[in-house]
């Protein structure tokens, strides 16, 4: 199943491969779209990857995590976004951009102060500056959401994926930990739900119903307190009912260590590996839209049985398309050896320290991807 074609709306895809949305810290200072990112984007449409996912593409300034960002918060950025796409559509793939504010953790690496669901004072998690968002400043980013998704339909792109997961601004407000307001966008689950609904019905408006909208949706919190699976897997439900067109099954809060987040690593076992598999499946039985399949997966044969056992729709990768970009294509042509990527991280740490993403791999053979 894994190499055939699959349609999320009117979007065809010549394969159930997904790159899962990646920053690769290589975006202009103004938020624009550089040639090392057209390169990038290049080369895994050239590796046969069917759906690749822009990483974090902020709607708002201040819902900015990194100045090397890309940022659809003006009209500026059109023209940009339109040569990645046209790079990607050259070597038969499909683009869909990542729409994407950072909430509080704004102020992990901008001067500045994050923007929350709510000022939580007591949470051992996160001790960095923020405040709780204003009513205007709530329907502020429903519009910027809207109009980036407005600006990525005008470049060309197939699709966009609202970033529901891994402790941003819609993670936040959709957890009990960080949402604790007593208006209508806080309290009970559908409640906490409202501002993923409201953006999905201000992009409706701006690029109409047959343009697929999606979203990554983190349906677990890393750490006890915070999102249990079971709110996770109900707001799945409520999301897909209210008309998004395929859910990312991910994490949602981060916990202090990797294997409290989207990052695990030494990930040795088989058990170990496809670590959101099983959420992914609860997902897909409560569900009536397509559900990605994303975390650890290594190898052809976990990513068939996905499919196989029914456990999801379309396997999303991300570390193992940062060390070989060409992987689809490599099993496709018969060469099934796992991904070479062993999950350390390295990768990680070449964004935190500012520099575009590269794999450890490479750099050991002299070479920069």
């Amino acid at each position: 199943m894994i190499f055939s074609e699959f349609a999320i709306k009117n979007m065809a895809l010549k394969n159930r491969f997904v790159r899962s949305a990646t920053f690769e810290g290589a975006g202009e200072s103004n938020g624009e779209v550089s040639p090392l990112e057209i390169g990038m984007y290049r080369d895994l449409a050239k590796g046969e990857v069917g759906l690749i996912i822009s990483g974090v593409t902020c709607v708002h300034e201040k819902g900015r995590l990194f100045n090397s960002q890309n940022c659809l918060s003006g009209d500026t950025a059109i023209p940009g976004m339109a040569r990645l796409a046209k790079a990607v559509h050259d070597q038969g793939g499909k683009l869909a951009v990542q729409l994407f504010h950072a909430g509080r953790e704004g102020s992990r690496f901008l001067p500045k102060d994050g923007l929350a669901p709510s000022l939580v004072k007591d949470d051992p998690h996160f001790g960095l500056s923020h405040r709780a968002m204003t009513e205007e400043e709530i329907w502020e980013v429903v519009e910027a959401f809207g109009h980036a998704a407005a600006r990525a339909k005008e470049a060309g792109c197939d699709a966009v994926q609202l970033h529901g997961a891994h402790a941003y601004l819609l993670a936040q407000f959709l957890s009990p930990h960080t949402n604790r307001r007593r208006d209508h966008w806080g309290g009970d689950l559908y409640a906490r739900t409202k501002l993923h609904r409201e953006i999905l019905a201000n992009i409706r408006k701006q690029v109409g119903m047959n343009y697929p909208v999606m979203i990554k949706l983190g349906v677990r919190d890393g750490f006890d307190g915070g999102l249990p699976l079971e709110q996770g897997l109900e707001a799945a439900a409520i999301l897909a009912q209210a008309g998004f067109d395929c859910l990312e099954i991910s994490q949602g809060l981060r916990g202090a260590e990797y294997h409290e987040t989207e990052f695990r690593t030494n990930l040795k076992s088989a058990k170990e590996r496809a670590y959101f598999r099983e959420w992914a499946a609860e997902v897909k039985r409560r569900v009536n839209v397509p559900v990605m399949a994303v975390g650890g997966i290594r190898d052809l044969e976990t990513a068939e049985d996905i499919l196989q056992k029914g456990d999801a729709d379309l396997i999303s990768l991300s570390r193992p398309l940062i060390s070989e970009p060409g992987l689809v294509a490599r099993w496709r042509k018969g060469d099934i050896r796992p991904a070479r990527c062993i999950s350390c991280n390295k990768c990680i740490d070449e964004l935190l320290a500012m520099r575009p993403i590269t794999c450890v791999l490479d750099k050991a053979k002299g070479t920069n991807r």
